[in-house]
């Protein structure tokens, strides 16, 4: 398949055929969670068909391009991040033929296609791992995974003191085919997700080849999850602690962060780069720093990485200005859009997170003071729209969703909520199937049921009930993304101008543009900046003042 783009949708320079030139920089990407956003055949899951015939919606709100959460053939042991073969898609998605309408459509749209990339781990069902096991100790194909002998008298303790992500060792032992204890498997994640060896030559050719089929197929770029782990230090090292999640993020760890995982990059992005259109990759690399963030996103590697310290950031003036500053600062150096990301399909939804008080982290199992938690995910969104680089929405957000707090346990299928001392377990909130329509079985989800419970009232956060509606949230995306193309100081950059202002407010400039966020929880008057744009609140000015209510931010034209 040959990639076919409509016209583009925004930009300031165009290449000889017409598409726009350094399109990812400014773009807004838009995150759709296959299994929770529409439901094509009424089999209560997700699937391609529904995310096809869902794409006008994505071209009338507005956003550039659509990045797919894994949809490759997997025994969903932890909801396709464990795949068993990369050049498939899982039946409950649909097929290959699926795959290639989508993208054909989206292209039709003007919309660009951005997929899952999963090189960190595969399934226990990928024939490689099948075969190692089978086949036994000495197996050549087990040297493209971790395998190791126990340490103790019989091998009956693990390799190191390594810990999975999901709780737990971070090594499960196998059994010899004569039925006898044998080696232990590396797995950073569940049991089923055992990961691959990327200093086995087999294993960098295979992800490149991977890479060139999707590409071929008209694809736009990779997300790569786990874009942080492929490469573990030398001799595997004991850690030398317990509590090692509470450790992430703020450490270099042995089997995160590791030098070696920048010239895997550098190969991947001579292919990308052989390709017309400008296809991309995005890192999702937990690291302990922005700066190290940076160092994924140089000229000879990947076009944008997450921001997740922007994610992880209170509803605070002082602290949003930091992380706005040292993001910046780091992307500069590199030539890189910086990211800004507010929610997405592993952490609480930020309307329910800034409904908490600060300092509960990422997954919260309160839903707080909903109404407060909505004021203030407007007002943050507005926020992160205005800022130089690229911004990423997940599905739903738009729609002012809430996380699910109150899930049965029977209902949840995260499979870390099933074992101890890992992450939480709470992502099936932020999971939920989306509403589109205000009445039916799942809200116009599709004609099956959702495979996770919808709340009562669901309906009237729906598509459909907040379509042409005044103030909804619905309408204020669309319009903030559309201003985000009209105005010429908006998108693409690398600075904004700080103006002075009370504490606990915002103010930045750019080019014919200010945008002023009181995250306080009471009005605070200030001077005009300007001409009133767009407001997450309605706001009136008094002459030469305006009073910013609580929890609000506005976009001037100056």
């Amino acid at each position: 398949m040959t990639q076919h783009l409509a016209a583009p949708s925004t930009g300031t320079s165009d290449d000889a055929v017409g598409h726009r030139t350094g399109w990812w920089q400014d773009a807004v990407i838009y995150q759709v969670y296959p299994r929770s956003f529409a439901d094509g055949d009424g089999d209560g899951m997700g699937d391609l068909a529904g995310v096809r015939a869902r794409l006008p919606y994505l071209r009338e709100l507005g956003v550039d391009a659509v990045w797919l959460s894994p949809f490759y053939a997997s025994p969903q042991a932890d909801a396709g991040y464990d795949v068993a073969d990369y050049r498939a898609i899982d039946p409950m998605f649909g097929s290959l033929l699926d795959a290639d309408a989508l993208i054909r459509d989206a292209h039709g749209l003007g919309l660009r296609i951005i997929v899952d990339l999963v090189p960190n781990h595969s399934s226990d069902q990928h024939e490689w791992f099948k075969r190692a096991l089978a086949e036994g100790p000495g197996s050549a194909l087990r040297d493209r995974y971790h395998f190791r002998p126990g340490k103790g008298a019989d091998g009956e303790l693990p390799p190191n003191d390594w810990e999975s992500i999901f709780g737990g060792p971070a090594w499960t032992r196998t059994v010899n085919p004569d039925g006898t204890p044998g080696e232990w498997y590396l797995h950073l994640f569940a049991p089923e997700q055992p990961d691959f060896n990327w200093e086995h030559p087999a294993v960098a050719d295979e992800f490149r080849s991977i890479l060139r089929f999707w590409l071929d197929m008209g694809v736009d770029g990779f997300r790569v999850d786990v874009a942080h782990g492929l490469v573990k230090a030398e001799g595997l090292p004991d850690l030398g602690t317990h509590d090692q999640l509470k450790l992430l993020g703020n450490d270099v760890m042995p089997f995160f962060d590791q030098d070696g995982v920048h010239e895997i990059y550098r190969s991947w992005r001579t292919i990308l780069d052989e390709y017309p259109g400008e296809r991309i990759a995005v890192a999702e690399a937990w690291t302990p720093t922005v700066e190290r963030t940076a160092n994924y996103v140089r000229p000879d590697e990947m076009h944008q990485a997450f921001n997740f310290q922007y994610l992880a950031t209170a509803w605070d003036a002082a602290a949003l200005r930091e992380v706005i500053d040292s993001s910046l600062d780091a992307m500069r150096p590199v030539g890189a859009p910086t990211t800004w990301v507010l929610s997405n399909h592993d952490v609480t939804r930020h309307a329910t997170r800034f409904a908490n008080p600060p300092g509960l982290g990422t997954q919260i199992r309160t839903p707080g003071d909903r109404e407060l938690g909505l004021r203030r995910a407007r007002a943050a969104s507005l926020l992160m729209l205005a800022l130089p680089g690229s911004a990423y929405v997940y599905q739903g957000e738009e729609l002012g969703l809430p996380d699910v707090t109150d899930l049965p346990d029977e209902a949840r299928q995260d499979p870390s909520f099933f074992r101890a001392d890992g992450q939480d377990g709470f992502r099936d909130g932020c999971r939920v199937p989306i509403p589109w329509t205000r009445e039916g079985a799942s809200y116009g989800f599709g004609a099956g049921g959702s495979w996770l419970p919808q709340p009562t009232g669901w309906g009237e956060l729906s598509v459909e009930a907040q379509t042409g509606a005044a103030g909804s949230t619905l309408e204020l995306y669309r319009a903030a993304i559309a201003a985000r193309r009209a105005h010429p100081g908006l998108g693409a950059g690398a600075d904004v101008r700080w103006l002075d202002v009370p504490a606990g407010l915002l103010a930045f400039a750019r080019p014919g543009f200010v945008c002023t966020v009181n995250t306080t929880g009471a009005p605070v008057r200030i001077p005009v900046p300007g001409t009133v744009l767009l407001s997450s609140a309605p706001v009136e000015t008094d002459g030469d003042t305006v009073e910013l209510p609580a929890d609000t931010t506005v976009w001037w034209t100056v």
